[in-house]
């Protein structure tokens, strides 16, 4: 899709978990579509790489932020550095998550609470965030979070990833609710398995490869 056919020119995108996957496909998008974009991630140097990775001529720049999104402070600092250094994003994609796959038997419960606060209460809180920035700003935005196609299944030996992604399900709506009549809107993308670097280990397992390539 050329920029032309699909224009995000002057708009400011913040896209989480932006270093490799389907974050920073979605950077590659925007930025060929005009849009500029800012890359998040935890370690400097796979952010300037991403950065470097998307430079070309006619493309629109690329910020960096290094954070660690599941750190709540770093979370609330980074999203007001932001809005100082670029102004407030335009598009905020919700795309940062672990998974830790693991039954409900087996799964202790400080990873229950590592799951579920970066999966889904960082995500909220950067999205109430990002909401109202754009509220006080602008008279539109865009907030798109990934969740999942697991937020609907259950699968053995994935306990809950599934209920943090479902968490995600509610946050999209609540913020269409709430939001929706100050012209921002609030989207979800119930993704399926993509050929990630996250995923490899899965796709290399004889015992999920074969199901995985299916897809």
């Amino acid at each position: 899709m050329d920029a032309p056919d699909f224009s995000l020119k002057d708009k400011l995108a913040l896209i989480t978990g932006s270093t490799q996957g389907l974050g920073f496909a979605i950077a590659q998008a925007y930025v060929a579509c005009g849009a500029r974009v800012i890359i998040n991630g935890r370690s400097e140097q796979r952010v300037t790489d991403a950065i470097n990775r998307l430079a070309g001529p006619g493309l629109a720049a690329a910020h960096p932020l290094v954070m660690d999104i599941g750190q709540l402070h770093e979370l609330e600092a980074g999203y007001g550095q932001v809005c100082k250094k670029w102004g407030t994003p335009d598009i905020l994609v919700n795309n940062v998550g672990i998974r830790i796959r693991k039954s409900l038997e087996q799964i202790s419960l400080d990873e229950i609470l590592e799951l579920i606060h970066t999966d889904m209460v960082a995500g909220t809180q950067l999205s109430r965030l990002a909401a109202q920035a754009m509220v006080k700003t602008s008279s539109s935005g865009r907030i798109i979070t990934l969740t999942s196609v697991a937020g609907q299944l259950a699968r053995p030996g994935d306990g809950v990833y599934p209920v943090a992604k479902q968490g995600l399900t509610g946050l999209v709506r609540a913020l269409a609710v709430e939001y929706g009549p100050h012209g921002i809107t609030s989207n979800g993308i119930a993704s399926g398995t993509f050929a990630t670097e996250t995923n490899q280990a899965i796709a290399d397992d004889p015992n999920t490869g074969p199901a995985v390539a299916m897809r």
